[in-house]
């Protein structure tokens, strides 16, 4: 299997060139891949740690934030923005990510559950990590997307 570098920058620490990056890959895959026009910048990213990795070649081609609970969900960590680039899909780059990401909030607090948002398409993937469908599909911004929850005494 492929390897991922890892790492794990609260907002503040961002260099510029990191957050430049960070938001010209979520603009690709979210807006423009995904045909998506929405607001990107929704004042979350700087209460996150942003996980972003690294392929062999130091191409960054994985990334997602880590948030602290109350954002958005209260009393849960929450993962968003999750995804990988283009050169990076197909070699199991999503799944080393969300496993890391998981990896770092149980070592914060392994008593905190994590809910996210996600995209429905993408349900088997999150439950393959123990995320369970809570609620029906909602639309947001032309998407069908789930809440999902994981919890790891369950």
């Amino acid at each position: 299997m492929n390897q991922l570098t890892f790492s794990v920058i609260p907002f503040k620490d961002l260099s510029s060139i990191a957050l430049y990056n960070i938001l010209f890959m979520r603009e690709q895959v979210f807006a423009l891949e995904q045909n998506c026009l929405y607001q990107d910048i929704d004042g979350l990213d700087v209460a996150a740690f942003h996980v972003l990795g690294y392929d062999e070649q130091n191409e960054l081609v994985a990334y997602c934030r880590l948030l602290p609970p109350g954002k958005p969900y209260e009393g849960y960590y929450s993962i968003g923005r999750v995804l990988t680039t283009k050169n990076g899909r197909g070699k199991g780059y999503g799944q080393l990510l969300m496993a890391e990401a998981m990896k770092i909030l149980k070592e914060e607090d392994a008593e905190m559950p994590i809910k996210i948002g996600a995209q429905y398409y993408l349900k088997k993937f999150y439950a393959t990590f123990g995320f369970v469908q809570t609620g029906e599909i909602y639309d947001e911004d032309g998407i069908d997307h789930i809440h999902m929850i994981f919890n790891y005494k369950s």
